[in-house]
């Protein structure tokens, strides 16, 4: 089935939720502003893979990015008035109601930047860490008991420049993620071309540079944005939004540090356009990588080696303009991809054996998908 958006703004049916029961739901932000903004609640049928439409939580403005507590009770978006504007964003905790869908705010606080593009909640779900783009920032926030966020803890200005003398005329942090053994975060800067390593204190929630490597720089002009770790804690992937490249590192999780083994395209060969990229992820059993590439419009896939380093298996149509984020469900059957520009959400079904996505069907229309998150 097609959907529209006028579906988002009617209630709740009893129907829907009698079909869904306690199946998983699915979270998607709508990156805008007035009466298009959001963050949609769905059904997922896991035999399927169709979306039916839930809910949509409306007082919140360009919710560019979304992250839930581990026990996913609480919900974590961007709340910005006007993205990347002279005044700081928030960060906005709701409340969840798994089987509506619906969502309760609890209250706001400061991302200490602008432009905040990217939240992830650590392990014991007490500290909640953004990347502010526009400023260059990072910043730390405590969670109280209730869910609700206290003010940042600690806040870390990034400085200098890259070779790239439009984009990267200051620091630009794109991501913040907590290790697998929540000791450490790691950030990626786009605009300083380096990956930061911060240690957490998980009493404080604040974060001080990692001692034994404060920082790994990437390749010139690499602008890396998005990081994942391997299942196996072992390894780091960070995708090159400028380059157009995956970098794989060795992972030493008792120093917290990088050693860069490999960096692979997420191209064509032959290709010539203009193409940036946005998010990866990895299926759960840590065997296969895919990455978005935005104006080739396509998603890269990748076999994961023992050794951790990538090879590509292929690169398919994202099925919509700009694919901007990436989802894959915790049994690794699912792959769900936000075409933000595309205004639409695809559905693909995985094979395990051979990595290929394809596509479940017709897209699910919404305004401005910029980001995607799973309720089991």
């Amino acid at each position: 089935m097609r959907h529209s958006t006028s579906f988002l703004l009617t209630a709740l049916c009893t129907g829907s939720l009698a079909l869904f029961g306690a199946e998983p739901r699915v979270f998607v932000s709508a990156f805008a502003s007035g009466d298009k903004a959001g963050i949609h609640a769905f059904g997922f049928d896991p035999k399927t893979g169709a979306l039916q439409p839930l809910h949509r939580t409306t007082d919140i403005q360009n919710p560019f990015f979304l992250a839930f507590s581990p026990d996913q009770r609480f919900l974590y978006a961007i709340n910005a008035e006007k993205f990347g504007g002279a005044d700081d964003e928030f960060v906005a905790a709701y409340a969840l109601d798994r089987n509506s869908g619906q969502l309760k705010r609890l209250n706001q606080q400061s991302a200490r930047g602008t432009a905040s593009c990217y939240l992830d909640v650590d392990a014991t779900g007490k500290t909640v860490v953004v990347a502010n783009y526009a400023s260059g920032s990072v910043a730390s926030l405590p969670v109280k008991e209730d869910g609700s966020l206290g003010e940042a803890a600690s806040f870390v200005q990034h400085s200098g420049s890259g070779t790239d003398p439009v984009r990267q005329k200051g620091p630009n942090a794109h991501s913040i993620v907590f290790s697998p053994d929540n000791r450490f975060a790691l950030a990626a800067d786009l605009g300083i071309d380096k990956i930061l390593v911060y240690q957490l204190d998980k009493d404080t929630s604040k974060l001080t540079p990692n001692e034994a490597q404060p920082f790994v720089k990437m390749q010139p002009a690499s602008g890396p944005r998005h990081i994942t770790f391997h299942p196996s804690g072992k390894h780091v992937y960070v995708i090159n939004e400028l380059a157009n490249t995956v970098t794989c590192f060795d992972y030493a999780a008792v120093t917290g540090t990088l050693t860069e083994r490999q960096t692979i395209s997420t191209l064509p060969g032959d290709f010539t356009g203009k193409s940036y990229t946005a998010d990866l992820k990895i299926t759960p059993d840590g065997s296969f990588l895919y990455g978005t590439n935005r104006g080739h419009d396509s998603i890269a896939s990748y076999r994961i080696g023992a050794d951790g380093k990538l090879t590509l298996l292929s690169i398919d149509p994202s099925l919509g303009k700009g694919p901007q984020n990436l989802l894959i469900s915790p049994d690794g059957k699912w792959l769900l991809c936000a075409n933000m520009p595309g205004n639409s959400v695809i559905v693909f079904r995985i094979d395990a054996t051979s990595g290929k996505i394809t596509s479940t069907g017709a897209p699910v229309e919404m305004p401005m998908p910029s980001c995607i998150r799973w309720v089991k």
